[in-house]
């Protein structure tokens, strides 16, 4: 037997340890990257560069495999967030995270979390939020982080981390689309109420399905026809959905579809992928129209004959 048998059978005992670890965290990880990222590439990333570093890491400074590798992936979201603020603030027209659309609803377990910190209205509101602030918010207020284990991760004293979450707290509160999520039979009985009043060209019934003060983002990302600002106020909104479905959308499909953990549609032109389009509905209506039509956005959503109903 090779003299390097027992250390090279230990080495593989510690790879197996690492990687149960790191695979205990991944689905912790991934949901931290998408929310901090809005792109489902930037957050796989994100949580690859978090394993390498993971692998090149001295275990023996390392007290909670689960809390540096959620400090690792938060400095490097963060990091990615700054490098990208060019991008955001160059991108063409409204933009809208990318969406993630599955053929059947959540789990139990998955809805509760969805429904509260994954759905597209949410995620915009982070966009009001600096990198660090949106770190911040999330750790402590989605992920449940105790404040000292979100300073850690953030690198700052206990005093900055507290201003950070405040401030963050502030700048999500008052939003149009800041409401706590209808449950899901009022979410998709509004929802089909809006997908028939577009598809039979009921001026009056869309205006009067939306708040007064509803928001429309349309993203095409410069790539596909979109309005190029957001939309806003029940009139201003239901008229330009109007006049588009008017003019275009009289041979639309609708694929019943979950987006973000809520009750959406793909849309279809014959056998075109048109986009996704979702709702946010508070006390008062409809407040937030959500239609992505950028196709680098889209590349994940499965269609009729690959994969999906």
């Amino acid at each position: 037997m090779s003299p390097f048998a027992p250390e090279t059978q230990m080495d593989h005992a510690h790879a197996r340890s690492d990687a149960a670890d790191f695979e205990a965290s991944r689905r912790v990880l991934w949901g931290l990257a998408y929310r901090m990222l809005g792109s489902r590439a930037d957050a796989e990333d994100a949580v690859q560069e978090t394993w390498l570093r993971w692998q090149a890491a001295d275990r023996g400074a390392v007290d909670s495999a689960r809390a540096w590798l959620v400090t690792a992936c938060t400095r490097l979201c963060i990091d990615q967030l700054r490098s990208a603020r060019h991008r955001r603030e160059t991108y063409v027209g409204p933009w809208l995270p990318e969406p993630l659309v599955t053929d059947t609803a959540p789990s139990a377990a998955e809805e509760l979390e969805r429904s509260e910190t994954l759905t597209t209205a949410f995620l915009l509101l982070l966009e009001k939020l600096t990198p660090v602030e949106r770190a911040a918010y999330l750790l402590q207020h989605v992920f449940g982080l105790e404040h000292a284990a979100v300073a850690t991760a953030l690198d700052r004293s206990d005093a900055a981390t507290r201003q950070l979450v405040s401030r963050a707290r502030r700048k999500l509160e008052g939003s149009g689309l800041a409401a706590e999520p209808v449950p899901q039979p009022r979410h998709q009985a509004m929802l089909t109420a809006f997908h028939d009043a577009l598809r039979s060209g009921d001026l009056a019934q869309l205006t009067a399905l939306l708040a007064r003060d509803a928001q429309l983002y349309s993203d095409g990302g410069g790539k596909a026809r979109a309005a190029m600002n957001v939309i806003e106020g029940s009139e201003r909104v239901a008229q330009f959905l109007h006049g588009i479905w008017r003019k275009f959308g009289r041979e639309f499909t609708y694929l019943p579809r979950w987006i973000n953990g809520q009750q959406g549609y793909v849309v279809m032109d014959g056998d075109q992928l048109m986009g996704t389009i979702g709702i946010a509905v508070g006390a008062e209506g409809i407040t937030g129209v959500f239609w992505t039509r950028n196709p680098d956005k889209l590349g994940s959503v499965s269609l009729p004959g690959q994969g999906g109903a």
